[in-house]
């Protein structure tokens, strides 16, 4: 059957079993657009009010679903506005596709109208960065891309399509959906890892990453029970094991709790799965000697090239997260209930923070969240310090999810809830904001309008990038630059939407407000007015 280039296409991510697409029209793509038009019932593409919410909700998807995000957007400056979340996707392991309409072949080297060279662009920010000159050829590079995209560590992949190639015809056959792979364990490394468990005294897990599944977190409690070894996790990964579980000891972020570096640094050994040992894990790789840490590393990870990327394991196994603790289950013996009873202790006392200066304390505030929200909430959110209440004070159990962006990208959280309810409409969605971070990315408000794809909106409104001007008044102290916003009536940019919204003043209302805003259909946004000395809970989140 002849086709053209965007038919191909097109035809090709439905064989891949893709139903959603997020984008902004663009004239380099207008076939894809075409072809898009007759398969409305089976593809749906969200148009975006910007490129960067495009990605950012693209990148979601993937992280929610598993699946590769996809996104549309045309050459030039749209793809330089929706690189902010390929950036994320990779920083969060989130398979993505990013499709990028591109100059004419012809066209080439001669700075062309909007023209950017890609792979230069785009670079080691993603995976892998391609274009296909022949449409010949689109079966081929799509399989790939979707093969990429989930192999391994999961990632961006970038997809150049010259115009005129989407509008040359072929008879390509389209490609059958790929058959992911998951890397099982050596077996000898696997008893390795267990041999060197069961000896210790003082053992703490650490788990973070991307494709998790539920087959996968159901391994990781099953593993958590058996052995009681303490679990972190790293940054925005909390939804990985049940907060009010005896296992959960905190996440290991910025402004990690003491209790919980204390127990990194003493640990004699540290069993990490799916994790990179980045900068905020260790505190700028202080809190384990680098190359060779005194603790001894067990590092099991999907892809071989994050093992002894840093730090030299003792153990070091390249295997999908589940195969791995199966066959780690199987050979453990280690009980660590007092190690994990003295940390745990210590745990507690996190929940504890300092009471707010102003009238709005959201300390009481996630305390009546954690019982309100439904068992299978998806909490998103930006970035910025107002993110540390939803992050370290909700507790995620059950069947939660967080969708936040370990790039700290500003702007993020609302696209993310475009994804979530996209994905799964009839779940409770609700997104975490600062003022600033919400402000970043507001205008999709216009989005979940057009698609009816409303969640509830919490904004914490303090005046101030407040994550700037922490850090300004503690290394600067009284010069304040650039810090101040002056902010809109955010009750009424929600009501022009839409949403039912209103403005939250003192602690005791938040709970008829917040009841009542499960009960809006077509989405809701509070308020809340906080006191410009309560940026953060006493630590510092993100630079």
């Amino acid at each position: 059957m002849t086709r053209t280039g965007g038919e191909l296409l097109v035809k090709c991510l439905l064989e891949q079993g893709v139903d959603t697409a997020f984008g902004i029209p663009g004239e380099s793509y207008l076939a894809v657009l075409d072809a898009l038009y007759d398969v409305q019932n089976q593809l749906k593409l969200i148009t975006t009010r910007h490129e960067s919410g495009a990605s950012f909700a693209a990148e979601a998807y993937g992280k929610l679903t598993g699946q590769p995000g996809i996104c549309f957007v045309t050459r030039g400056p749209g793809a330089t506005n929706a690189s902010i979340g390929v950036h994320t996707a990779m920083q969060n392991s989130s398979p993505m596709i990013l499709f990028v309409g591109q100059i004419g072949r012809d066209m080439r080297d001669r700075e062309a109208f909007q023209e950017v060279d890609y792979r230069a662009f785009f670079g080691k920010m993603a995976k892998w960065v391609t274009e296909i000159d022949n449409p010949d050829r689109i079966p081929e590079i799509v399989a790939r891309a979707f093969q990429m995209a989930t192999s391994g560590r999961p990632g961006p992949v970038v997809v150049s399509l010259p115009e005129d190639m989407l509008t040359d015809t072929t008879d390509a056959t389209p490609c059958r959906p790929i058959k992911p792979f998951r890397p099982a364990p050596d077996p000898a490394a696997v008893q390795d890892a267990a041999d060197l468990l069961n000896s210790a005294k003082s053992p703490i897990m650490v788990v973070g990453g991307g494709g998790w599944t539920e087959a996968s977190r159901n391994a990781l409690n099953a593993f958590a029970q058996k052995t009681n070894i303490p679990v972190a996790t790293v940054f925005r990964s909390q939804d990985l094991i049940d907060n009010r579980g005896p296992h959960f000891i905190g996440d290991a972020s910025f402004g990690m709790p003491p209790h919980l570096r204390d127990a990194l640094t003493n640990a004699d050994v540290i069993l990490a799965v799916n994790i990179r040992f980045g900068e905020i894990l260790t505190d700028g790789w202080t809190i384990l000697d680098v190359p060779n840490p005194k603790q001894q590393i067990i590092h099991c990870h999907r892809s071989a090239d994050e093992i002894n990327k840093i730090y030299q394991a003792d153990v070091a196994i390249q295997s999908e997260q589940e195969l791995f603790l199966k066959a780690l289950n199987e050979l453990v013996s280690i009980d660590c209930s007092e190690n994990l009873k003295q940390i745990k202790a210590a745990h507690e006392t996190v929940l504890s923070p300092k009471p707010a200066k102003g009238a709005v304390d959201m300390a009481p505030i996630c305390a009546h969240l954690r019982d309100v929200l439904d068992d299978d909430v998806i909490i998103t959110n930006g970035a910025g310090n107002f993110s540390i209440w939803s992050g370290r004070f909700l507790k995620f159990h059950k069947n939660q999810r967080l969708l936040g962006p370990q790039a700290g990208a500003m702007g993020a959280g609302l696209p993310a809830a475009i994804a979530a309810k996209a994905v799964h409409p009839n779940r409770q969605v609700v997104c975490f904001a600062g003022d600033g971070d919400f402000q970043m990315s507001s205008q999709e408000l216009g989005t979940m309008l057009q698609n009816g794809l409303q969640p509830i909106i919490l904004v914490l409104n303090n005046g101030l990038y407040g994550t700037i001007r922490l850090h300004q008044d503690r290394r600067y102290v009284g010069r304040p630059s650039g810090t101040e916003i002056v902010n809109p009536d955010f009750v009424q940019l929600a009501k022009a939407y839409g949403f039912w919204g209103t403005r939250i003043e003192k602690t005791e209302d938040f709970a008829e407000a917040f009841a009542t805003a499960t009960t809006k259909p077509n989405g809701a946004l509070i308020e809340l007015i906080i006191d410009p000395a309560d940026i953060a809970p006493n630590v510092i989140l993100e630079s």
